[in-house]
């Protein structure tokens, strides 16, 4: 699905002030408010936007760590067992399976070098995983966004 110029400041709009409101969103673009809600609807429901909850830093909650985990996993049993394992723990933020290096790359928060050691224990703990290499991230230059790339993506009409 593309997005219009008009979805690219639907969006940039939410993103920038996620409370506002459809009627608020409306009178400043300058579209009815059928027209908004229209287009939200179609974006949620296409999964553009996927959601409207709030960004939370790791940071902020007491979490001062980040690293990057890739975990080999034993050929043929990256299962749905593994991966729930890995669900169940809050610290892990993401889990994608990958080329190269590695199976699954997980991108997990702690408190402490002290409770990064004992999150990468719970991890290794898991019986398909065979082994594991951690990075730990010093800063975080840029963060996550999706923004540029659904302005990138607009069409032009």
């Amino acid at each position: 699905m593309t997005v219009d110029r008009l979805d690219v400041a639907l969006i940039r709009l939410f993103f920038e002030e996620p409370r506002l409101g459809v009627l608020e969103a409306s009178r400043r673009l300058k579209v009815a408010r059928g027209t908004v809600q229209a287009r939200l609807d179609r974006l949620s429901k296409t999964g553009i936007i996927r959601d409207f909850s709030p960004t939370i830093d790791p940071e902020a909650l007491g979490y001062s760590v980040t690293a990057f985990v890739t975990a080999e996993v034993a050929q043929g049993m990256r299962n749905d067992l593994t991966i729930s394992t890995l669900a169940a723990i809050p610290e892990v933020l993401e889990a994608h399976t990958i080329t190269g290096q590695g199976d699954i790359l997980i991108r997990i928060v702690a408190s402490s070098n002290k409770d990064l050691q004992r999150l990468l224990d719970v991890i290794a703990l898991d019986p398909n995983i065979l082994r594991t290499s951690t990075v730990i991230a010093l800063d975080t230059q840029i963060h996550y966004r999706t923004l540029p790339l659904v302005s990138g993506s607009a069409r032009e009409e």
